[in-house]
């Protein structure tokens, strides 16, 4: 599955209706969008590390005579959070910078997001409701969204063929899979040791909510029935060694074992394709979709989604020019040119666009090297996708520091050291705790 590194996640999560006191440490207010003004074209710094963004800023100055985009590409996600702190605290933020949902409610509550709800509000009809709830906080806005994450499950149709094994419908297909390419020295998926997302999104389409709202309180559920599914599927696949264990910190590797057939599927949406076309010689044509498994008895429903090269572009509340930030923001996301380069899987990441309507990009955003034979009813498992996704899912004002601690846990269940269980319960407690901590006021 692994989600995570080397480029985090996405989910359409639902973050609205935080209209609520004492939720927040600290929410920042709006930017006026003023700024100096000047005898040149306005220069606006832009952070990112999605593949195609260059190619989108150098359109976007090309058709722009009053404003510019200057470009600097950061390593990966996680490394945008520790420079954008860097930054904010030294007081020479950019004023935009690619990100994921998971994080723009931790950013407002440190006031380092600007509020640019009138500027971007009329143009809410052109995305998709669960993209467009990612980039806001109590209602407002404080980025664009940038792309949807459909999640489906990709697989070796020849190991399969080869084993007289169905694509599996459900988590419990998928174990029973597993158990027989165990047998044939291959592994059904890939957990590794730093990449706990595989639980959080299990949990989403389980029907989890580790962060809700309680009237004026936070309360945290790492132990619900959604999770407590997440989890019994998860410990069945550790405790039979389903799993293959390589660390994204190895990424070659990876997917050199994946080129192999050392591991037979991954759960993941277009972008995650990107990767695979790059970096595979020997198994292009022989990779085919199916419908991300659901929990048996359960309608079919794809989590939130997750792993992204970038789910919104946010506009940060030191830069002193809002409006012209927010503007080249939405340009980015709605341009023709600019939403194909980044749905390609050679231009771009092979993102799913956040607009309302993304079924005319589904084709672009797969390679027909990588499906072979396989590619044309792919486009079908991708489009189905995109109507069955989970958008309740709300992240709460702590998630950088909770997922830091998950991960850093992770590795104990992967390693057969503790029970996924076992890691609820010191979540459970820990994110309580940290909360209280803040300031903020919490219940579970």
């Amino acid at each position: 599955m692994n989600f995570t590194s080397p480029r985090r996640r996405f989910a359409h999560a639902a973050v609205a209706g935080l209209a609520l006191t004492g939720l927040l440490t600290a929410c920042g207010g709006s930017d006026d969008g003023g700024g100096a003004k000047s005898s040149g074209p306005l220069t606006l710094p832009f952070w990112g590390w999605a593949n195609g963004q260059e190619a989108v800023v150098k359109a976007f100055n090309a058709s722009h005579k009053d404003v510019k985009l200057k470009y600097t590409k950061v390593t990966d996600q996680l490394t945008m959070q520790k420079q954008l702190t860097n930054a904010v605290k030294a007081g020479n933020a950019p004023c935009l910078v690619q990100n994921t949902a998971e994080y723009v409610t931790s950013w407002v509550s440190q006031g380092a997001l600007a509020d640019i709800t009138r500027y971007v509000g009329p143009s809410k009809d052109k995305f998709n409701p669960g993209s467009w709830a990612s980039a806001q906080v109590q209602g407002k806005s404080y980025g664009v969204p940038t792309s949807s994450s459909p999640n489906f499950t990709i697989y070796r149709s020849d190991i399969f063929a080869k084993y007289g094994i169905k694509p599996p419908v459900t988590w419990d297909d998928f174990i029973a899979a597993g158990k027989v390419l165990k047998k044939h020295g291959v592994k059904i998926t890939n957990f590794a040791g730093e990449d706990p997302s595989t639980l959080e999104v299990l949990a989403m389409q389980g029907g989890a909510h580790w962060y809700a709202i309680d009237g004026n309180s936070w309360k945290i559920d790492f132990q619900d029935a959604g999770t407590l599914k997440a989890a019994k599927v998860i410990q069945q696949i550790i405790d039979n060694d389903l799993d293959s264990k390589l660390s994204f910190a190895d990424y070659a590797a990876v997917q050199r074992n994946y080129d192999n057939g050392g591991t037979a599927t991954r759960q993941i949406s277009t972008w995650q394709m990107a990767g695979m076309v790059q970096n595979f010689t020997r198994s292009f044509g022989k990779w085919a979709l199916s419908p991300w498994p659901t929990y048996t008895g359960e309608a079919a429903r794809t989590p939130a989604g997750t792993n992204l090269t970038g789910s919104v572009t946010l506009v940060t509340k030191q830069c002193g020019n809002a409006e012209q930030a927010a503007d080249a923001a939405l340009w980015m996301s709605t341009d023709t040119g600019a939403v194909k380069t980044m749905a390609s899987p050679t231009t771009g990441n092979g993102v799913m666009p956040a607009l309302a309507d993304s079924k005319a990009y589904v084709a672009d955003s797969m390679s027909g090297k990588l499906l072979g034979k396989n590619y044309r009813p792919a486009q079908q498992v991708v489009t189905d996708s995109l109507g069955k996704v989970t958008t309740d899912w709300t992240f709460g004002p702590n998630w950088t520091a909770m997922f830091t601690e998950l991960q850093s846990q992770w590795a104990k269940v992967v390693n057969k050291q503790e029970k996924v269980t076992d890691l609820l319960a010191h979540m459970q407690q820990w994110t309580v705790k940290d909360l209280k901590s803040r300031g903020i006021s919490v219940q579970g």
